[in-house]
């Protein structure tokens, strides 16, 4: 194994639920670590198994993700007109409806044009879904399989969506494909293409579109495109590609010319704020909202 050996444990910092607050990644003997890069892609030496950084837990709101301009990509809340983000929920979906985060190692590059999509990478990491039973915890790192995925046109980029189920799952060996998931999981893929074309319109957006008109693609299509996001992070952490917002500090990724030494990421997480004023909880967040699809 090459990565699934290695666990890893979460550092909070700053008040919970201000813009302050952060979650840092260290590994199991205390070494400062981006979840961005420095986790392996890949969890065992066949490429059968991946890490996935588990970014938002199962049936909450707040829409935390890898911070990408900061030193060591910490997960944070993203904030919008200054004010702490959550995602609506959109009867009858309550918050997001699996463990979401992200596959480290990969970078959908927004120079370049997805022939399957029509539109250019988004300039984040990979997203993935989790749907396996058990509610992961934020910033926990999850050794899954990939089954398939949407690809999500999001405001004229190209955002793809990678199924996948914890390989620890009861039910994991069940599922090998993005067929197996209607068999198992009955409802959740239509479930799935409905959250995110709907889950914008309660702030006053239009619904979302995808390509292939919503249809999921099977694994080997899925993994294609996950090794070709690997690929173009390869050019960011080499810095074959420069000016992209992206922080890309890291601590293992030997031949980068942003490695840095422990001490020096040691120094970024004692560097965080460690306050910071929590946002009152508000009955807005817990609001159902109907959706009537055109």
């Amino acid at each position: 194994m090459t990565g699934a050996a290695k666990k890893y444990t979460t550092v909070e910092r700053g008040a919970p639920n201000s813009t302050d607050y952060r979650v840092f990644i260290k590994t199991e003997d205390g070494q400062s670590v981006s979840p961005l890069h420095d986790i392996p892609l890949y969890a065992n030496d066949a490429k059968t198994v991946y890490n996935m950084v588990v970014e938002v837990p199962r049936w909450t709101n707040a829409k935390m993700e890898i911070s990408l301009a900061e030193g060591l990509n910490p997960i944070k809340q993203d904030v919008k007109k200054g004010k702490l983000r959550f995602v609506a929920n959109c009867f009858p979906h309550h918050g997001y409806i699996w463990n979401y985060g992200a596959l480290p190692q990969t970078w959908e590059n927004p120079d370049h044009l997805d022939p399957n999509t029509g539109c250019k990478g988004d300039n984040d990491p990979i997203d993935a879904l989790e749907i396996g039973s058990r509610i992961a915890k934020r910033g926990e790192v999850v050794q899954v399989k990939i089954l398939g995925t949407v690809a999500l046109i999001d405001e004229g980029e190209t955002d793809w969506k990678v199924i996948t189920i914890d390989v620890n799952d009861p039910v994991a060996d069940q599922l090998n494909d993005v067929n197996d998931i209607d068999k198992v999981f009955p409802g959740l893929l239509k479930a799935t293409v409905e959250w995110f074309k709907i889950y914008k319109i309660p702030d006053g957006k239009p619904e979302n579109q995808f390509a292939f008109n919503g249809e999921a693609k099977d694994a080997a299509f899925a993994i294609k495109v996950v090794e070709e996001t690997h690929k173009f992070w390869r050019t960011l952490i080499n810095k074959e590609i420069e000016d992209t917002g992206i922080s890309c500090l890291n601590t293992t990724v030997e031949g980068s010319p942003y490695l840095v030494a422990s001490d020096a990421a040691e120094e970024v997480l004692a560097k965080s704020a460690s306050g910071g004023n929590s946002e009152p909880h508000t009955d807005a967040i817990d609001k159902w909202h109907y959706i009537t699809l055109k």
